[in-house]
């Protein structure tokens, strides 16, 4: 089936498959994002403002591959992103599993999740220029509870922050 490109900016392009129209990126290849986990067995989190829910949305640490770095790597785009966004780095950083959808109806981006650990502080994260970025520490032993108080504040929070006690169960943390 012929893919159709209805209308492109440089950031974002419409396209059209059969009687599909959905979103696809422009630049990078697929995004990255990072269960962090600290020593004290708390998970790092972020908060930004998403422009198209016109609220404050509680995230992983995420980004694109490849937005700035044509030649990035994945596990680079996450160190990088990581860093940027809470100031940790990570002594590990293992991939978790294939590459998951983000919004299969929406868009064709995929997202590849990274489980860090031995997270040690080297910045104030917040983002680059033009991010305004908040940085959560989360008790693990109170995750859930946390996330729906933040629900409660009328804060949206992003599904795959919903998976976290699981993939960390999963890999042994």
């Amino acid at each position: 089936m012929k893919t159709e490109t209805l209308f492109s900016t440089p950031y974002l392009a419409l396209k059209q498959k059969g009687r599909w129209t959905y979103a696809s990126r422009v630049k990078g290849r697929g995004a990255v994002g990072i269960v962090a986990v600290t020593p004290e067995r708390k998970i790092v989190l972020v908060e930004q403002m998403r422009i198209p829910l016109g609220k404050q949305v509680i995230e992983l640490p995420a980004g694109l591959i490849g937005d700035e770095i044509v030649d990035e790597g994945v596990l680079d785009a996450a160190r990088k992103e990581l860093f940027e966004e809470t100031g940790y780095v990570a002594a590990t950083l293992i991939g978790f599993g294939e590459p998951l959808c983000s919004s299969a109806g929406l868009s064709d981006e995929t997202i590849q999740l990274f489980v860090a650990s031995g997270l040690v502080k080297h910045g104030c994260g917040g983002g680059v220029k033009g991010e305004d970025i908040t940085v959560h520490e989360v008790p693990l032993a109170r995750y859930y509870e946390w996330l729906f108080e933040q629900q409660h504040l009328g804060k949206v929070t992003d599904s795959k922050t919903f998976a976290v006690p699981g993939i960390l169960q999963h890999v042994g943390l």
